[in-house]
């Protein structure tokens, strides 16, 4: 039995040839794709903690007066923000059309447990800005003043024109 099998094994490998290599990588291909990658829910639940959390705007003002007292010059730093429109999610609504042009929507939802159910988000839009004051003890160097305007507007999105440095005694 036990030639029978080598036999076998030896005239299949002579059989393929130059190809038997391709096949053996191909093989252990289909063997990484059939191992299972492990679980992604903890994932899933860092995302949604993520997604959850609400716009804190008196929190980003604190943290981005602090950035900028860092800057060369700058010294003891206050920011205000205004905001245009807050942040806002888009859920997944199923929308369903009628031939003679009316439809309805509704909201998708997803069961949580226990009878509980929550909307599904698609997309959480960024609060706009509308505009920015720096306060500074060096906002009357151009170059400092220069400075704080590129990183207010690198990072909320405003026009230099809508972000006003001045200098304060703080």
């Amino acid at each position: 039995m036990k030639t029978g099998w080598s036999e076998l094994l030896r005239r299949v490998w002579s059989a393929l040839g130059r190809y038997q290599y391709v096949l053996l990588v191909l093989a252990a291909g289909v063997l990484l794709l059939l191992l299972p990658v492990g679980s992604g829910g903890e994932r899933e639940q860092e995302a949604d903690a993520e997604q959850s959390e609400p716009f804190d705007l008196e929190a980003f003002e604190e943290k981005l007066a602090h950035t900028l007292s860092q800057v060369q010059g700058a010294g003891e730093t206050q920011v205000i923000l205004s905001l245009d429109s807050g942040s806002r999610t888009i859920v997944a609504q199923d929308v369903e059309r009628q031939s003679e042009g009316g439809g309805s929507s509704t909201v998708v939802t997803v069961g949580r447990g226990s009878g509980s159910q929550e909307v599904v988000p698609l997309q959480t839009v960024a609060p706009e800005f509308r505009g920015a004051l720096v306060v500074c003890a060096g906002g009357g160097d151009p170059q400092v003043r220069l400075r704080l305007v590129e990183a207010v507007s690198a990072l909320t999105g405003l026009g230099s024109d809508q972000i006003s440095v001045c200098e304060g005694n703080l």
